[in-house]
C-alpha cells in the first residue's frame, strides 16, 4: 500500500506492527487505538525509542475514539479480537457515519476463515481478498467523495 503523506489509523493496534510499518514508510501521521493500557503503555516507550514522531497512541475503546474524531483517514487497519467479529462492522458504520473516510480511502481488514465479511455499503468494494492459513483478509476501497 502506498502510504507517504497518509493519514492511517489501527483501530486494534496491540504489537502495533501494522502502525509501525505504515510510519516507517512516511506516512504522515498513525493513530493506534488499543484498550488494553499495558499494551498502549509499551507502545508510547517505543515511539519514544524509535523517535517515532508521526505516531499518536490513544488508550480506549476504539468505538469511543471515532465517536470524538474529526479526522479524515487515507488508511484504515481493522483486526479485531478474533471473538468480536461485530467489531469489524462496528468500526466500518462508525467511520462511515462520522465521515472520517477520505476519498479513496484503502481499509485493511482481518477475520477467521470460518467467518465471514461482507461490505454492506455501496461505496465500498473490495480490492483484494486472501487467505492464508487460518486468516481471511482483504482490502476494501471508499469510493465516496463527498
Amino acid at each position: 500500500m502506498d502510504v507517504p503523506g497518509a493519514n492511517v489509523l489501527d483501530c486494534f493496534a496491540g504489537a502495533g506492527g501494522l502502525g509501525f510499518e505504515a510510519a516507517s514508510r512516511e506516512a504522515r501521521q498513525v493513530t493506534m487505538v488499543d484498550n488494553d493500557r499495558l499494551i498502549t503503555s509499551n507502545l508510547s516507550r517505543l515511539c519514544e525509542r524509535l523517535g517515532a514522531d508521526n505516531i499518536r497512541v490513544v488508550t480506549g475503546d476504539v468505538l469511543d475514539f471515532l465517536e470524538s474524531s474529526d479526522e479524515c483517514y487515507n488508511l484504515v487497519f481493522i483486526d479485531p479480537p478474533y471473538d468480536l467479529p461485530e467489531l469489524r462492522s462496528k468500526v466500518l458504520d462508525e467511520l462511515i457515519d462520522r465521515k472520517l473516510l477520505s476519498a479513496g480511502a484503502l481499509i485493511f481488514i482481518e477475520w477467521p476463515i470460518e467467518q465471514e465479511m461482507q461490505l454492506n455499503h455501496a461505496d465500498l468494494t473490495w480490492v483484494k481478498q486472501k487467505k492464508a492459513g487460518r486468516v481471511s483478509y482483504a482490502i476494501a476501497k471508499w469510493s465516496r467523495t463527498g
